[in-house]
């Protein structure tokens, strides 16, 4: 059986977005039309995946009414996931999207899971991963869940002989690191947080990368926005963007699914950045989280350097 991409998303959503002419402050903002989907930073990775016939699997909690929607939206899109059932209900995201492109997001806490519940999510994690398997553990953590969630987690991967991508923020991004993970993935501000300095140049970027791949061994993949994404691993360091301008619909989940396109595929870690960038940069085409299939066009507007 060929390996098989894993992610975990502690605290998914059901995402609302809603077209608004203007968003004004205060007043009444009727929304010109809106869709619902499935999501989480796992989620969408897993989505933009399974979009582009990569084998993976979703594995996230899920309770309450909003639960039994996330997982009709995910049967929907022919998704493979395990549902871990818990008591409260999962959280329900909105996001007002303007015509130029711009989206403002208020995103609900989510549930409070106990530690049985988390336990059982890194259960369901384990007993689905093969050797060689990758796990990707993103997005924030529930109330509840101690912020070493994904260091623990990470370590039991690789015992079990997997690899984990680790995708978060905060508290729980700078404690996963005590797991080793194989590869992280912050964006700019993250990564900044993380190493707390300013990064107003790429050689700052570069520099802040290095520093997180000597603490912790790791690949480091950086998302860029519209400067494309670094990589800082084995080899020498290496940067990819689009070669021309992109017309951008909306920026939501771009970084999944960079983040799904480096998983993707192997070969050169060039070949991997390349195909990360050209995820990403197809994602922030589409109104939607969930870019279409990848394309050769999307693959050709990338360059290094």
């Amino acid at each position: 059986m060929s390996a098989v991409i894993l992610t975990v998303t502690p605290n998914p959503s059901v995402d609302r977005t809603l077209d608004v002419a203007s968003l004004v402050p205060g007043v009444v903002n009727r929304a010109s039309g809106g869709h619902v989907e499935p999501s989480g930073k796992g989620v969408n990775v897993t989505r933009a995946l399974a979009a582009n016939g990569v084998r993976s699997r979703a594995v996230l909690p899920l309770g309450g009414t909003e639960g039994d929607q996330l997982r009709r939206l995910l049967e929907d899109e022919s998704v493979s996931y395990v549902g871990v059932p818990v008591t409260e209900a999962v959280r329900v995201n909105i996001s007002l999207r303007t015509p130029d492109g711009v989206v403002t997001k208020v995103n609900e806490p989510g549930p409070t899971l106990s530690w049985g519940e988390a336990e059982a999510l890194a259960e369901a994690v384990l007993a689905h991963l093969g050797h060689g398997d990758w796990v990707v553990g993103a997005g924030t953590l529930p109330r509840g869940v101690s912020d070493d969630f994904y260091a623990d987690l990470a370590e039991r991967v690789r015992e079990a002989g997997g690899r984990f991508a680790l995708d978060s923020s905060g508290a729980a991004l700078r404690q996963g690191l005590a797991g080793l993970p194989a590869l992280v993935k912050p964006n700019l501000d993250e990564l900044a947080e993380l190493t707390g300095t300013t990064l107003p140049t790429l050689d700052d970027v570069l520099a802040a990368a290095a520093k997180v791949r000597r603490a912790t061994g790791a690949d480091v993949l950086v998302s860029l926005g519209e400067e494309g994404a670094v990589l800082v691993g084995d080899g020498p360091p290496l940067h990819a963007r689009a070669g021309g301008p992109v017309r951008v619909a909306s920026t939501v989940g771009a970084g999944d699914n960079l983040l799904a396109g480096f998983l993707a595929v192997d070969g050169p870690p060039a070949r991997r950045l390349l195909e990360a960038v050209a995820w990403g940069t197809a994602a922030v085409r589409s109104p939607r989280s969930l870019a279409g299939p990848v394309t050769d066009d999307d693959r050709a507007l990338v360059v290094l350097g």
